[in-house]
This record gives structure tokens, C-alpha cells and sequence, in this order.
């Protein structure tokens, strides 16, 4: 046992490399829409119904019904990301697309079983979404600007995973997260003027930071028909982006919002290969003030406690999904989510790095049994073309009518292996 966990382990840490060689994915703001295909499948459900090794990320008492086994999952991400400026103002008119818009991103994992009650887990997911890369920097006309524009977050959580049922019906599980991102920002000279370390805002290559938390989750069976799910994942502490003290607020501080989620899952007891589940998600952007703290006055200057923000509220998410095993060697998934808007109107030129915009999704996907230990999951992932339009006098001195606009495609592929 110990060497199977120590060969996990490893796996987990070559996956972390991996996770960070690519750059993340925007979906509910900068989190992904679910981990694994089998949860992408469903629109990202899985709080309630067990979806894998991955789907442990989302709930930790999952475990115990995961039993023995490996995954390795590949998400083939694909946006597409416009900035339309109108003239009237010193920012450059015109559509700017972002380049890089095909990413790969590994995740994977492994999951032992105990004994009949309790399991241990290693794998590792990711997070991500303020890629951008402009050929062109329409901020040059606020003074300076050099070429690309734009910013790189990438986001890798290496955790172990322990789960107990307690109860005939309750499992509680448990999950200490090792945080580790890196980022880069190009192009933002023309802001170092606003900045308390203007030397610390732009074109100082990767920075990284790491920081420690803990996932909670619980697993109530009421019912044959009946399950609830739960999780909370607290706000982790990172340490500060120290290259980038002059760009982010409270010097450099780039922290990971809580996230909260409940979920039920029902089972007819006339149609058994039928489950629906549904989900309501929070996710506390509001709470990290490099990214809550708004970018209108009366915000202090870039790098300061108070310091200049993106703007972004708490985001909730809503999920409704459906599982059909179509019979011992096929399941079928889908499902639909919904995410509130992230950010106001007012705050549209300072997210011109970051146009997470996208606020519905649909999925489809399934499982094929290839054999006894090997099984083949994917998913599609579409999120709807959205858009926001605003001005942001404060930064541009005119009202200059600026519009962001995203779409996305998702295709997620796994195998998995039972023992």
C-alpha cells in the first residue's frame, strides 16, 4: 500500500508540472465548470452523485464510493475572446482578439480503499482564466505600452483526500489542498503610473505562490431514491506575487476565494437507471481584494491595501443535470448551469485582460466500459457567446464605450482503471 501511495504521489507531482506548463481555463469567473469528464459531462455537478477520482475535488466524501482506482483525464479548451473599443477616447478603437486559444490541461489521480468504511486519495485539478495575449495594446494611447497586452494565471491544487462513512448513511470527508500558481502580465506600462512600485506592474516575467487550505465535504444517503452533498473550501492564503506588488492589491496578494456548494441527486424508484441532480454553487470573489477592490474612485493606487481592483462580485452557480446508465457498459450525461454576472458595466476596460464573461453552459458526455478494470469517459462543454458593454471615466478620462465577449468550446477526455 504504502508503495502504491508513494508512486500516486509522484504521479501527482509530475501531473502539477504539467498542469502548470499550460495555461488555465475561465469559466464561473477564473473556476472550472467541474473536474473530470464525468462531472464535465454534467455541467460540473458532482457535489451530490460520486463522479470519479476528480470528482473528489468537489466532494471529498465521494472517496469511499470511488473505491480502488486511477484516472488521468485531458481537457481540450478552446475560447474565444474579443475587445471592441469605440473611437472617442485615448484607447486604441477597433476588435482585438486574443490569441492563444487552444489549451491542454491535464488533471489525474488515485483513490484506495481502506477498508469497507473509509479511502485514501492523491490527484491534482486546476484552476485558471485570466489568459489573455493582444498583438495590439490599445491602453497605449493613456501614455505607454509595449507589445503583447496581456496576462497569464495558472493554477495547480495538489491534495490528498481521506473519506469515512460515520454513519450508515453520512460519509465526511476531508481534503488539505497544496496551492501553487505562477503568473505574468505584459503591456501594462501604461498603469505604472498609478501604481505605489511602478517598477513591480508589468513585464517582469513568471512570479509564483503558494499557499495551503482544506476541503470539506459530507455525503448524506437519506434514501434509495435520496442523496444530499456538500462542501466548503476555505479562502486560501497565498503568498504574495512580489514582482507584481505594484499591480495587485495589498502588494502583490493574490488570493484563492472560498467556494461553497449543495447539491440533492434523486433516483426514480420506477426508472433506477435515471438520477437527477441539482446544485447551487457561491463562489467568494468578493472576498479577495485584488480581484473585488473596483477600479472607479474613490480606490487607492495600484499595489495599496485599497488598491485598484477588477471589480468582481461573489458568484453563484446554478446546475441541474441528468445520469442514464444505458445499460452495464454505457452511461450517458448532461446537464445545463447558469453563473450570475461577475463583474459591473463600469468596471469593462480594467477586464479587458481578464473577459470572463461567459454565464451559461451545456454539456454533453458519457462513460464506456472498455472491460472489467478500464473505463473511457468524455464530455463537450459549450458556454454561449456573452458580452458586456461599458465606460470607465476614472481610467480613460472619456466615457469610451468599451464591449468584452467570450465564447468557449470543451472537449474532456479520461481513462480510468479499477483494481
Amino acid at each position: 500500500m504504502k508503495a502504491l501511495i508513494n508512486r500516486g504521489a509522484q504521479a501527482c507531482a509530475i501531473l502539477g508540472l504539467c498542469v502548470l506548463s499550460a495555461p488555465a481555463f475561465a469559466t464561473n469567473g477564473y473556476f472550472a465548470n467541474g473536474y473530470g469528464g464525468q462531472s464535465k459531462g454534467m455541467a460540473g455537478a458532482g457535489v451530490a452523485v460520486s463522479t470519479g477520482v476528480l470528482g473528489m475535488a468537489q466532494n471529498p466524501a465521494t472517496g469511499v464510493k470511488v473505491g480502488n482506482g486511477a484516472a488521468f483525464c485531458l481537457t481540450t479548451f478552446a475560447p474565444n475572446r474579443d475587445v471592441t473599443i469605440q473611437p472617442g477616447g485615448p484607447l486604441t478603437p477597433g476588435k482585438f482578439k486574443s490569441d492563444n486559444d487552444v489549451f491542454m490541461i491535464p488533471c489525474g489521480g488515485a483513490n484506495w480503499a481502506l477498508d469497507d468504511r473509509s479511502s485514501l486519495g492523491v490527484f491534482v485539478f486546476a484552476n485558471g482564466g485570466m489568459n489573455t495575449e493582444y498583438k495590439t495594446n490599445f491602453f497605449s494611447g493613456l501614455g505607454a505600452g509595449s507589445a503583447p497586452l496581456g496576462v497569464n494565471l495558472e493554477q495547480a491544487f495538489i491534495t490528498v483526500n481521506y473519506a469515512r462513512k460515520v454513519g450508515d448513511r453520512l460519509t465526511f470527508g476531508i481534503s488539505p489542498i497544496l496551492a501553487v500558481q505562477r503568473f505574468k502580465a505584459t503591456g501594462l506600462e501604461a498603469f505604472s503610473g498609478l501604481s505605489i512600485a511602478p517598477g513591480n506592474v508589468t513585464n517582469r516575467g513568471h512570479d509564483w505562490s503558494t499557499g495551503v487550505g482544506v476541503n470539506l465535504g459530507l455525503l448524506f444517503e437519506a434514501s434509495p431514491q435520496w442523496t444530499f452533498g456538500a462542501a466548503y473550501r476555505n479562502k486560501i492564503q497565498m503568498s504574495s506575487f512580489d514582482k507584481y506588488r505594484g499591480l495587485f492589491a495589498e502588494g502583490g496578494d493574490f488570493d484563492v476565494p472560498a467556494m461553497l456548494t449543495l447539491g440533492a441527486a434523486y433516483t426514480p424508484a420506477r426508472l433506477p437507471k435515471l438520477t437527477i441532480t441539482g446544485e447551487y454553487q457561491r463562489i467568494y470573489y468578493g472576498s479577495v481584494n485584488a480581484i473585488a477592490n473596483t477600479s472607479a474612485p474613490p480606490q487607492g493606487p495600484l499595489g495599496a491595501s485599497n488598491g485598484v481592483g477588477f471589480g468582481w462580485k461573489d458568484v453563484d452557480v446554478v446546475r441541474l443535470a441528468a445520469i442514464y446508465r444505458k445499460n452495464e457498459r454505457l452511461t450517458l450525461r448532461t446537464g445545463i448551469s447558469y453563473s450570475t454576472k461577475f463583474t459591473n458595466n463600469d468596471e469593462v476596460v480594467i477586464n479587458t485582460i481578464a473577459p470572463a464573461t461567459p454565464q451559461w453552459h451545456v454539456s454533453v458526455g458519457g462513460s464506456y466500459k472498455i472491460n472489467d478494470r478500464w473505463d473511457f469517459t468524455f464530455a463537450y462543454t459549450h458556454a454561449f457567446s456573452n458580452s458586456i458593454t461599458g465606460s470607465n471615466p476614472a481610467l480613460t478620462g472619456v466615457a469610451q464605450p468599451v464591449r468584452l465577449r467570450m465564447h468557449q468550446h470543451e472537449i474532456a477526455t479520461g481513462l480510468s482503471y479499477r483494481w
